[in-house]
């Protein structure tokens, strides 16, 4: 039999809050990444409640009055604790009031959000002859609940939001393999498609009529640092994607430079420079050779 309580001493000490001094941050009004996930589900019913009502306006009304109540009270308990944690000294009644006007703000935004939704399905609908259907790929295609879930968090993340928006893009990140920072602007009738392994840094901005392929990278360069050694904060650092651009699978563009108008970019290229609009951009062949196979003694 193991030595528990050895083992638990030492391993307690490695937690530093048993050794402050001072009254060290109430880790049980952190929001809970299951309560998120949850937001995110129910948001997405709320957004397209067709599979789980009929046609009949009465029970629509009735599914997504049950969903809008759902995702506002999990959506207020959520940004409650997270600016609790983010500043325990505050009186709560003003947090609340805070919370309350994200909310708030949030709900009105709902119809837009859900606007610009129905333009990314149909966007990936026109976009890819695999799809059969609209439906098909609101149930099926991960971009759009990516995209769904993005466009709650990166509103949230323009008003301030701390915690929520990152949990809410990491939750969806990891059930698609696309990882949009919240802090990234989309147009309209953006599309992923397949998606896997999609990145998309914080400062990037995406035009309209966007389309990208697996494997895409919108990232940053290295750049200078605050005297403290952290990376600076506020710095435009990731590409700009004009309208209409399509990237092809696992092309890389960092920094911040713009991608043209009209612009098509080739799988594997590797891109740190703007390019004009209206251009293709393509990569050296590789050289391929053919040998036959040794046969076998």
């Amino acid at each position: 039999m193991h030595n528990t309580e050895s083992i638990l001493s030492t391993y307690l000490d490695s937690f530093s809050r048993l050794h402050r001094t001072s009254s060290p941050r109430d880790t049980s009004s952190l929001p809970r990444m299951a309560d998120i996930s949850r937001l995110e589900d129910t948001l997405l019913s709320l957004f397209f409640p067709g599979e789980y009502v009929s046609e009949n306006p009465e029970s629509l009304r009735a599914a997504v009055k049950d969903k809008l109540e759902t995702a506002l009270t999990l959506l207020d308990e959520a940004i409650t604790k997270a600016l609790k944690y983010e500043e325990p000294e505050r009186d709560m009644e003003n947090i609340k009031k805070d919370a309350e006007a994200a909310v708030i703000e949030a709900a009105e935004s709902l119809p837009e959000i859900r606007r610009l939704l129905k333009l990314d399905a149909e966007a990936g609908f026109n976009g890819d002859p695999a799809a059969k259907g609209l439906h098909e790929v609101i149930i099926c295609y991960p971009a759009i609940r990516t995209l769904a879930v993005h466009r709650v968090a990166h509103l949230l993340y323009r008003k301030g939001i701390p915690l929520i928006p990152r949990m809410m893009s990491e939750i969806v990140h990891s059930k698609t393999g696309i990882d949009i920072h919240p802090g990234a602007e989309i147009g309209e009738s953006f599309f992923i498609d397949h998606g896997t392994g999609v990145v998309i840094g914080e400062t990037t901005v995406i035009g309209d009529n966007v389309k990208l392929y697996q494997g895409v990278t919108l990232g940053a360069l290295s750049i200078p640092k605050k005297g403290c050694g952290s990376l600076l904060e506020g710095v435009k650092r990731h590409p700009t994607i004009e309208d209409n651009v399509t990237i092809y699978a696992n092309a890389t563009i960092l920094g911040d430079i713009t991608i043209g108008h009209n612009t098509i970019i080739a799988s594997n290229a590797w891109i740190k420079d703007n390019i004009p609009p209206d251009s293709i951009v393509v990569t050296a062949l590789p050289e391929i050779k053919v040998r036959p196979r040794r046969s076998k003694a």
